[in-house]
């Protein structure tokens, strides 16, 4: 029993008190931030500085080839998906938040926000392939989906922030 409470004392299952639950939380929303539609973030930048024509060519052919694949996943397979989305989420917000789970609360912290980007991707990839978009309005709308995505980030890292301070100082109360 000794080993057990040795291994649980390093790895502390308590979400908000964790370091490495902070440290996934800011690797999700940086890496988030950073892939605009799947596209790499200084990738768009370079196309935008437009020193090097290939390089807008290769931005054009890159966001084409994922809103081809978003869109594609969001008809065939959208409806599905959005169900089973809606679903775990309403599991993981149940055991969290009705029965005060801290890992489904951690867990629905991160995973709600994700599934509003989701959103917030189909609908600017949808925009992107109707409005044909290419060279500088493109840019626009890659600049603009990533303000959105950032916002939701803030939002979300400073909901997260206050909920999980709110745990802490609720659990080191009851310790008392």
């Amino acid at each position: 029993m000794d080993w057990y409470d040795n291994v649980f004392e390093l790895i502390d299952m308590r979400s908000f008190s964790n370091l490495w639950f902070w440290i996934a939380l800011a690797v999700l929303w940086s890496t988030t931030s950073h892939w605009v539609l799947g596209v790499p973030w200084d990738m768009a930048m370079r196309a935008h500085k437009g020193k090097d024509p290939k390089s807008v060519a290769d931005l054009e052919d890159l966001v084409r080839i994922n809103t081809n694949r978003i869109l594609y996943i969001a008809r065939e397979s959208g409806l599905l998906l959005t169900g089973a989305i809606f679903f775990a989420l309403t599991a993981i917000c149940l055991l969290g938040f009705v029965y005060h789970n801290e890992f489904a609360q951690a867990l629905f912290l991160m995973a709600f926000p994700m599934s509003i980007v989701a959103l917030v991707s189909v609908s600017s990839a949808s925009a992107i392939q109707r409005l044909e978009l290419s060279g500088e309005a493109l840019f626009k709308r890659l600049h603009r989906h990533r303000v959105i995505t950032q916002a939701i980030g803030v939002v979300s890292i400073f909901v997260t922030a206050m909920w999980g301070m709110l745990q802490n100082m609720n659990h080191s109360a009851l310790s008392w």
